[in-house]
């Protein structure tokens, strides 16, 4: 609990006030000053007052506001205490941080209008800023807060309006010295750190020495007397590092507001907002507010609270609190905070009104909050109020029962859980990836290729992975990369680490196909082999040696590498989730189905929910070792009569997996690709000595013979060599083996009861004659086998849209073929002219420079390869009015993509078998956006 109430109160420390004397304007009279203001680059007015009772902009205007300049003036509105402020807007941010006439400061309208609101805000808290006439000094808090919530990436300035003669005052005023010199200190560091940037240990040393001289272990032990020797320390911090303090309260205002807004552009918020794909915001607003105070004795404090669990979604408040604390307190763990069930007996009033508050907030908003509040000498203010961060079992819960209790319907339920929910729901996830134990476990990073927690042995070959498997033994196999000879240590291994490769490469698209966790494109790593090492380069310079048979752990959602043995939490299923995603099938418009090369995975892909199998790779069905050797004497075969041999031995394991994928679907549609790869890539590698000795003898040529043979199989540009319908149509024997296995499956199940309904999809078609010829074959077969057997089935003949030549006479391929299915990676691939194995070496560097803001073989790219598919959809239905479209590549377990494919007006979106679910919710939130 301790470590999510830290993420929520990064950005916080307890905004907190002497007195308080509501005060109220007329709203006209209020947003005249901001309205007439005349400022370039301004299409708004650049103010919004909040506090009791205002009634001015709604949530409805975060995009301006920020979600926290939103929820303040939501809050106001709804009549709870919040302390008086107000928020200049996120065009503000824009104009500060780009225009060329802002120029990095505040336009001398902008300001004065500023001045202004703290002007309104004195007269509602009757207090001073500054204490120009002696009165209650003003304090004020300066905080950042964009449209979407970014904890921690930008900084908060506390306690502004301090300096010599305000501590004294404040002192005199408050009654409590200690007080007032606490808050000065606290603003000297903060301040000076914040807004002029200078490093926080240097105040942190001078109050450990300060601390270490006179005996003390906590900040709590000093004094009055020590507190103003530490502001005199801090002052000489600010000389040492040629700064001079301030005095002026409206210049630490003004510095204060331009840091905020400066922060958007620092590297923690671009890099948090790169991590999180935000994107298209106008920048922070800034929300500067009257100060209230939680240190002033037994009845006041401060803490933050969950109106639910967010870690499973309980209906229990979820918070802690601190007695005569600001908010910082909490944040540092100086003392250990109470849980916030103990406020009922500490202020029974106060909880009584914060509880009935938490419900307000929850049928306001109909989310569960996450709510700051501060308590001054028994009265409560309401900070700031949030949607909650929750994990995926809170979230579907939290959905669930917020349907049950009448606070919002199932749509607007669909859209309360993210994706990454549903991922961590349904794999492995380590326990605690805050924890000071994980983080000092990561030694590097590399692409989040496919989810979930692996821990295992370091292995570096198929061998050791298979071999430990059979001992029960878990491990990870590290690699520079993966080749289709790989996929036996692969399948065995816990998870996949490589060198290089991309989001696309072998090793991801076989990972997410399998459900392994995978990190990809691992620069750090040099694997040694031979010596059996792994040696990583930390980003500090250090290397780190791992030898193979040493633990290592693998975060597939955030791409970490530990070097450690970490703790794994098994998949949190719940019976809410069964109720949500019966909801999800009920709103979703567009089938999802799952792409699968074994019975297996299509028994796994329907437990998802798919209502079909879109992609049967027929070639990751060789791969199997008593398999592949009949493909190599296939491919290599000299004579007819070998080459028939090897396709009578083929064709049983062909019909015996189709059988059990019709089996596994009964009712629904299987796709089955035909072969498409290069046959090259079935051939043994030539440094693979033990293979090819074993392979020349049953072939009954000599070594060198046969790596002659080899070579003359390689192609200078696989990808768009002899491959996909071409092989077809140069090795028709293939086609017509892989036909017949379809057919007598499909037979052979319906006479056992099972509705089997084939459909055959012809790869890499970019001609219609290349269809036409392809499709006669298949029918030609089909009818062989249909006068052999005296029974006939349905079926129907598709091809797969992949090169753009295709979907430019989609019209005409349409004609003959019964349904389209999208290759969408090959279609990115030969739109952008990318090799999707090797774009991890330029794609960094491209979104960084803005070039491409997603990686296109993760997120469809709607302007280029989206408008090919949207051409196509029209084009072919133009022919074929019902015409049955849908994409089967990476793209259909994306959710931006599926957002897409729905609007474009796809049949159906197909993905690997533990993204199904995730592609359900995806199309259920595109539908409901769509309405």
């Amino acid at each position: 609990m301790r470590l999510i109430l830290l993420l929520s109160l990064v950005l916080k420390a307890s905004s907190l006030r002497i007195s308080f004397s509501p005060k109220r304007l007329s709203l006209s009279s209020r947003l005249s000053v901001s309205q007439s203001i005349g400022i370039d680059g301004l299409t708004e007015p650049p103010i919004a007052p909040f506090g009791r009772g205002e009634k001015g902009r709604s949530f409805e205007d975060k995009w301006l506001l920020g979600g926290k300049g939103a929820n303040l003036a939501e809050m106001s509105a709804i009549g709870l205490s919040v302390p008086p402020g107000f928020t200049i807007t996120t065009e503000c941010c824009r104009e500060y941080c780009d225009s060329s006439s802002w120029n990095g400061s505040l336009p001398p309208p902008l300001w004065d209008a500023i001045l202004a609101e703290v002007k309104v805000v004195e007269d509602k808290m009757s207090a001073s800023f500054g204490s120009k006439d002696g009165g209650t000094p003003l304090l004020l808090s300066v905080r950042s807060g964009a449209a979407i919530s970014m904890p921690g990436m930008m900084d908060t300035v506390l306690n502004l309006g301090m300096n010599d003669d305000v501590v004294l005052t404040l002192a005199d005023k408050s009654g409590n010295e200690r007080f007032a010199w606490d808050s000065y200190r606290r603003f000297l560091e903060m301040f000076g750190n914040v807004v002029l940037g200078i490093p926080r240990i240097d105040f942190e040393e001078e109050m450990d020495n300060l601390k270490y001289e006179r005996g003390f272990f906590e900040d709590s032990e000093l004094q009055v007397s020590d507190l103003k020797d530490v502001v005199a320390k801090f002052k000489g911090v600010y000389a040492s590092n040629d700064h001079a303090f301030p005095t002026d309260v409206e210049e630490q205002l003004r510095l204060a507001i331009g840091a905020v807004f400066g922060g958007w552009n620092g590297d923690r918020a671009i890099k948090y907002r790169e991590v999180e794909n935000i994107r298209n915001l106008l920048g922070t607003a800034v929300n500067v507010q009257s100060m209230v105070f939680g240190n002033m004795g037994s009845t006041s404090g401060t803490g933050v609270c969950f109106t639910r669990d967010p870690n499973n979604g309980g209906k229990d408040l979820f918070g802690e609190f601190l007695i005569d604390a600001q908010g910082e307190d909490v944040v540092a763990g100086i003392r250990t905070p109470q849980p916030i069930s103990e406020l009922e007996s500490a202020m029974p009033e106060v909880f009584k009104e914060f509880k009935e508050n938490t419900q307000i907030l929850e049928r306001h908003y109909g989310d569960m909050q996450d709510i700051e509040f501060t308590v001054q000498e028994g009265k409560l203010f309401m900070l700031q109020t949030r949607n909650g961060k929750r994990g995926g079992e809170a979230a579907v819960k939290i959905a669930v029962d917020f349907v049950a209790e009448g606070l919002i319907d199932k749509r607007q339920a669909i859209e309360k859980v993210l994706p990454e929910h549903l991922d961590q729901l349904l794999h492995p996830s380590f326990s605690d990836t805050e924890s000071p134990e994980y983080k000092s476990a990561v030694v590097t990073s590399g692409l989040p290729a496919s989810p979930g927690a692996a821990v295992g042995e370091i292995c570096f070959t198929n061998e050791k992975v298979v071999s430990n498997a059979e001992k029960k033994i878990p491990s990870v196999l590290v690699r520079d990369e993966t080749s289709p000879d790989d996929v036996a240590g692969m399948y065995a291994s816990e998870g996949i680490l490589t060198a290089r490769g991309g989001m696309t490469s072998h090793a991801a698209v076989v990972a997410r196909g399998w459900g392994r966790p995978c990190i990809c494109g691992c620069a750090a790593l040099k694997i040694d082999e031979a010596a059996g090492t792994l040696t990583i380069t930390k980003e500090d310079g250090s290397s780190v040696v791992l030898k193979e048979g040493d633990y290592i752990s693998l975060n597939g959602n955030t791409g970490e590498v530990m070097s450690e043995k970490m703790a794994v939490s098994p998949p949190a299923m719940k019976a809410d989730l069964a109720e949500f995603m019966g909801w999800v099938d009920e709103i979703k418009q567009i089938d999802v189905l799952a792409n699968a090369d074994t019975p297996d995975d299509a028994a796994e892909a329907r437990r998802n929910g798919a209502v079909g199998i879109g992609l049967v790779r027929t070639e990751h069905m060789f791969f199997e070792p008593e398999r592949i050797g009949e493909v190599r004497k296939l491919i290599l075969a000299k004579t007819p009569e070998k080459e028939a041999e090897a396709l009578a031995n083929l064709l049983p394991f062909q019909r015996s997996d189709f059988e059990g994928i019709f089996k596994a679907m009964d009712g629904y549609p299987v796709t089955i690709r035909l072969l498409d790869p290069p046959l090259h890539e079935f051939l043994p590698s030539l440094s693979d000595t033990q293979i090819l000795e074993s392979l020349s003898s049953e072939l009954g040529i000599t070594v060198p013979e046969l790596k002659e043979t080899i070579k003359t199989a390689e192609e200078v540009n696989p990808m768009l060599g002899l491959r996909g319908c071409r092989l077809g149509v140069t090795r028709p024997t293939i086609i017509e083996m892989q036909v017949r296995g379809v057919i007598e499956a499909a037979l052979n199940a319906i006479e056992k009861g099972v509705d089997a309904k084939p459909d055959i999809m012809i790869p890499l078609v970019g001609k219609v004659q290349e269809f036409k010829d392809q499709e006669a074959l298949v029918r030609a077969t089909a009818a062989t086998v249909f006068a052999e057997r005296g029974k006939e089935c349905d079926y129907r003949v598709g091809t797969m849209i992949e090169i753009p030549r295709a979907a430019l006479t989609a019209h005409e391929i349409a004609e003959h073929a019964e349904f389209f299915s999208f290759g969408s990676n090959d279609l990115t691939q030969m739109t952008f002219g990318y090799s999707r194995d090797d774009v991890g070496t330029f794609i960094p560097e491209y979104k960084s420079k803005g070039i491409l803001t997603d990686d296109p073989f993760v997120t469809i790219d709607q302007e280029g390869v989206g408008q090919l598919i949207k051409m196509t959809t029209e084009k072919g239905r133009s022919v074929k009015p019902d015409l049955k479209i849908g994409v089967c590549g990476e793209h259909g377990g994306d959710p931006r993509s599926v957002e897409f494919f729905n609007e474009a007006g796809l049949s159906y979106v197909s993905c690997s078998p533990f993204r199904v679910p995730i592609a359900r919710l995806a199309a259920a939130q595109a539908a409901v956006k769509k309405q």
